[in-house]
């Protein structure tokens, strides 16, 4: 589903689930069918204060009719911060009305899977626990792992219990009973199982680490942030953005994005994270080789697609459908 549809939904509950995170719960202002989607997929929420942030979609689709009822996701509270955390924990009420697109997803299931293994650190439940109960409700094999400081952090408490035992907790308070060591969770691959992973950086560091032998196409990541350690070293080349439905050669220098460059011609780019996580800015490769700097693109979607928020050319010249 392409999120370039933009809907005017209803904010029809705003809750705290924890200390720090809240849920927000959207629907049609005229109680209509939304856009579905598959679990994974994110929706980009526009927020009071001109905040624009994608935010994933926390519980499997619930259908009425051609459509879904609401779009429910769960936000925490960053000290860090933007902006957009914190419009959407002090800002936003029971009823107002926001521009939200339609869900746009680069965190899909693999079909051929013969066991998910689904990591969930912190507020990277939310993805995970669509996942989960979709895979619950078609009887399919898989394990949910949620990684949390205490049961105070611990959201989305209800559904998860409707999982059972196929939900493994691990706490961080060292008196708690639940604990998961990752290592050896991680360490034997069982055939045919594909691997899940979506939490803050450190999290996702371990895990990746401790799954270092699973072949890279049965690991599947999505990001909150860019690791720490891929900051921009300030050494990028200029290069040539070829755009093969105009005929146009956009310049694009050391210092600017390809999103920059194109938006200096006139030309918008729809855009969201600017850090290669969301997906929203990635178009068609017609032609060139890119050095990809994004997280949400496969190794095989790397072959035919591009993020223009965040990667640029190898060769001089990188030729987009656009």
């Amino acid at each position: 589903m392409s999120g370039d549809r933009i809907l005017t939904l209803r904010v029809a509950a705003a809750q705290a689930l924890t200390p720090e995170i809240r849920c927000l719960e959207l629907v049609h202002p005229l109680g209509l069918p939304l856009p579905a989607y598959e679990p994974g997929a994110h929706i980009q929420i526009h927020l009071p204060g001109g905040f624009s942030r994608p935010y994933s979609l926390a519980l499997a689709p619930e259908p009425m009719g051609v459509g879904v009822r609401r779009y429910v996701v769960g936000v925490k509270r960053e000290p860090a911060s933007r902006g957009g955390s914190a419009s959407v924990h002090e800002r936003v009420a029971q009823g107002d009305l926001l521009a939200v697109s339609a869900p746009r997803n680069t965190f899909t299931i693999a079909e051929s899977a013969q066991h998910h293994l689904l990591l969930a650190g912190g507020i990277g439940l939310t993805p995970l626990l669509c996942m989960a109960q979709h895979l619950h409700a078609r009887g399919l094999p898989f394990t949910l792992c949620v990684f949390a400081r205490g049961p105070r952090q611990l959201a989305f408490e209800p559904q998860l219990k409707a999982l059972g035992d196929k939900v493994r907790l691990h706490l961080d308070e060292p008196q708690s009973p639940h604990k998961i060591a990752m290592g050896p969770l991680l360490s034997d691959r069982a055939a045919g199982t594909h691997l899940y992973l979506c939490g803050p950086a450190g999290f996702m560091a371990a895990a990746q680490q401790a799954a270092a032998q699973w072949p890279e196409e049965a690991v599947h990541l999505e990001y909150f942030a860019p690791p720490a350690s891929d900051a921009d070293d300030g050494l990028d080349e200029p290069f040539t953005l070829r755009l093969a439905r105009r005929a146009i050669d956009v310049s694009v220098a050391a210092d600017q994005t390809a999103v920059e460059a194109l938006k200096n011609w006139g030309i918008d780019v729809p855009t969201s994270c600017e850090q290669g996580i969301c997906g929203t800015c990635v178009v068609r490769l017609a032609h060139g080789e890119a050095e990809h700097r994004d997280y949400c693109l496969t190794r095989a979607d790397r072959r035919h697609k591009v993020a223009l928020c965040c990667s640029r050319a190898k060769g001089g010249v990188l030729e987009i459908d656009l």
